[in-house]
């Protein structure tokens, strides 16, 4: 499982021309799942999301989590993150997993974010989104579990 995290000062997801998620300081994901991809992949990946420490401390080092902050986090599913591009001018998907077993694991990650951690807002599964964010720093990370 792919989760590329961009920290954010806000950030949102607009479906059919209406705002469906939004949140202020915290983490965009940007979730990409593979074939191989298993719940307990998902449950290590979310442990990372919400632990990895790229907020600043009061030294302006990046030692604070989602967590320590009290963050919001904003889940989006991008499958082209499972995407093969090392070869040619137009990407693979072979190694993505097939919509019914993508879905639900994205449907898994979101019920275990929501449980684990408040805060939460995300776009729907396969829909054609548009999402805004003010990028903070840039500070952007691409984490696997």
């Amino acid at each position: 499982m792919q989760g590329l995290i961009q920290r954010v000062s806000s950030a949102s997801v607009t479906i059919d021309q209406q705002v469906y998620g939004q949140i202020n300081q915290g983490i965009l994901l940007l979730l990409g799942v593979q074939k191989t991809d298993t719940r307990e992949s998902a449950d290590k990946l979310l442990q990372k999301v919400i632990n990895y420490r790229i907020f600043s401390d009061a030294e302006g080092k990046m030692n604070l989590s989602l967590q320590d902050i009290g963050g919001e986090l904003l889940i989006i599913s991008q499958f082209t993150l499972a995407a093969d591009t090392k070869k040619g001018l137009r990407p693979s998907f072979s190694s993505a997993a097939p919509p019914e077993q993508a879905e639900a694991l994205y449907d898994y990650f979101l019920a275990q974010a929501n449980g684990l951690y408040g805060g939460v807002s995300n776009g729907i599964f396969g829909a054609d989104m548009q999402v805004s964010l003010c990028n903070d720093g840039p500070v952007t990370f691409n984490l696997e579990s």
